[in-house]
């Protein structure tokens, strides 16, 4: 790290913690040269490969702003919109990744965008999936109904015996 102060291309890092729940590492540092102190900010850069090849940094307002059309006029609330993306950036770096595909972000929206709301999640996916006829809508919908009833029989399920006496 080269030094503020003198440009010294080396410096001795003198403590480090972490800041921002993990996601950055502050460090202090020292110039062997000049003696100053100085402060640097680590953060992991996760980068988002669009269609084009152009690689950018991943951005979660774009996340917030492209769910946020998703949800117009549906009881979704901006908290839950900046969460959804807090989940989808966690889902992203648990690659391990340093770049991913826009595909990939896509992929990691559409889950808890269903959890979230279902008339949203349809038309997110209805434009990331480009669904080109009434029969994508009705395939989708059919797959919601399907997860939808297999979670109402898990919850309804009894934890042991039989019941219906």
């Amino acid at each position: 790290m080269r030094c503020p102060f003198c440009h010294n291309p080396d410096s001795r890092v003198i403590d480090s913690r972490e800041a921002d729940e993990g996601a950055t590492t502050r460090r202090r540092r020292s110039c062997p040269q000049c003696s100053r102190r100085f402060t640097t900010v680590e953060e992991a850069v996760l980068a988002v490969v669009k269609r084009s090849g152009v690689s950018e940094p991943f951005n979660r307002s774009k996340v917030v702003a492209g769910v946020r059309r998703a949800c117009q006029g549906r009881p979704v609330d901006e908290d839950q919109l900046q969460l959804l993306a807090q989940q989808v950036e966690d889902t992203i770096r648990a690659t391990g990744a340093a770049e991913v595909p826009s595909n990939e972000v896509g992929l990691a929206i559409l889950r808890p965008l269903r959890e979230l709301d279902e008339v949203a999640y349809l038309r997110f996916a209805s434009v990331y999936r480009a669904f080109t006829s009434v029969a994508d809508f009705e395939k989708e919908i059919a797959e919601l109904k399907a997860r939808t009833a297999v979670g109402s029989v898990l919850e309804v399920a009894p934890s042991g015996g039989r019941s219906g006496r």
